[in-house]
């Protein structure tokens, strides 16, 4: 399904931070995204639509900045919001899986009982770049025994070829750099 939506309104409440975290790397903002209640809401409102309302159980939302977009699309959707943390921050009996990212290394936990046999996940976080994260998050679901139902993310850098990392799973990236 085509979604129809003003992708520019998105592009230009993204700020990009040059030499963030790191010299050579530009951060995208979206902080003023966020501050923008018809940009926020777009963005929320496409991911729901590509899914559909009660087509997903959970929504993965990976730490941090996909907690902001998934909790509200998990509402919206009606189903459970699971918060997937990095290391050490989840209170509970959590697993874990190490993945490479574009400047370092790092791992992502899910609770043991945050996603149950046969559920259907949908996993989103606000940059999909070199697919190392999104690909742990859908590790931890199917570790658990649920099902990728796809994955939603506000901005795709295409020229780091994430999404190669998620051929088999459908995905949608509202802006593309």
């Amino acid at each position: 399904m085509q979604l129809q939506f003003d992708a520019a309104i998105l592009s230009a409440r993204v700020r990009d931070v040059v030499d963030y975290p790191k010299p050579g790397v530009t951060y995208k903002d979206i902080t003023p995204l966020l501050l923008d209640p018809v940009a926020f809401s777009t963005a929320i409102d496409v991911l729901v639509m590509h899914f559909g309302r009660g087509t997903v159980d959970k929504v993965v939302g990976i730490e941090a900045r996909g907690f902001i977009l998934a909790a509200p699309v998990a509402y919206h959707i009606g189903a459970g919001f699971v918060p997937a943390r990095k290391a050490g921050k989840l209170p509970s009996e959590s697993r874990s899986v190490a993945y490479e990212l574009e400047y370092g290394a790092e791992s992502l936990e899910i609770h043991d009982d945050a996603i149950d046999p046969g559920d259907r996940v949908m996993i989103v976080d606000d940059v999909l770049a070199t697919g190392g994260t999104a690909s742990a998050a859908a590790e931890l679901v199917e570790q658990l025994g649920g099902t990728v139902a796809g994955f939603g993310f506000l901005i795709e850098l295409d020229f780091l070829a994430g999404a190669a990392k998620l051929v088999g799973h459908r995905h949608i990236s509202l802006l593309h750099y």
